[in-house]
């Protein structure tokens, strides 16, 4: 009978560890990481980079030349949209203006249209992000974390009286998203190494519920915060520097 209640107990807190282990990238700081080989982080970096992203940049290169913008750009941003499960990427030409390289799908998405509040609400959250940090061990094949929260979630969380705003969402691989940007494999080795050459310094990520470029805000009104319409001015305003000018390319 004690074998059994002890396999049960065990049973339990390694259920209890998966459930609470469901974040974006499947624990990654803790379990991945650790179990990542000793060695240089930016040495890992650069080999995933020549395993993986090496054989994408031919086409990546072309994608410039067809948008006259010299490669690797100066700047480069991602713009990712929910409800067209898409998102554009574009960069800086020489007379400083955001040029449209190139359009990649969401694989995957998760929650519905509107902002992420708190831990475990499955939500992608909405804003004006940067990427922070490279991860050539992801679960997800490869990923690039986003600074969510930023300096405006954590304002009005504290507005708000919200504690656990959660965290660890990437933009990465695969086609499974809990909270994350999921864009495939193929995709997030050509952006890995496009941000790796740019600098994660001088790359954004603008996400919203829609394209607000070609409509109003798509996002229901109920349950939503009260400054929800204040983000949404923010990203419209931010968007108007990226206007469509060419033809759109698909992945």
């Amino acid at each position: 009978m004690k074998i059994i209640k002890r396999f049960l107990k065990n049973s339990l807190k390694s259920l209890s560890f998966t459930i609470s282990g469901l974040g974006c990238l499947m624990a990654y700081q803790t379990d991945v990481m650790a179990m990542a080989p000793k060695l240089d982080w930016n040495q890992a970096i650069d080999n995933a980079v020549m395993r993986y992203g090496m054989r994408t940049e031919p086409e990546l290169k072309k994608y410039f030349r067809d948008a006259h913008v010299t490669y690797p750009p100066q700047q480069v941003a991602m713009l990712a949209f929910k409800q067209e499960h898409k998102m554009e990427l574009w960069a800086k030409d020489q007379y400083n203006k955001w040029q449209h390289i190139h359009n990649y799908p969401l694989t995957a998405s998760s929650g519905r249209l509107g902002p992420k509040l708190r831990e475990n609400d499955r939500q992608i959250p909405e804003g004006i992000y940067r990427l922070t940090m490279f991860n050539p061990y992801s679960s997800m094949h490869l990923s690039m974390q986003i600074n969510y929260p930023n300096q405006f979630d954590r304002i009005h969380a504290h507005q708000d009286g919200r504690v656990r705003l959660g965290g660890d969402i990437f933009l990465h691989g695969k086609n499974l998203s809990v909270g994350c940007l999921a864009i495939g494999d193929y995709a997030i080795d050509q952006l890995f190494l496009l941000v790796r050459r740019v600098g994660l310094a001088n790359t954004k990520i603008i996400i919203a519920p829609n394209d607000f470029r070609h409509g109003v805000p798509a996002t229901s009104k109920f349950a939503q915060p009260k400054w929800i319409d204040d983000l949404y001015r923010q990203i419209a305003m931010e968007l108007r520097s990226f206007q469509p000018n060419q033809r759109v390319r698909l992945a």
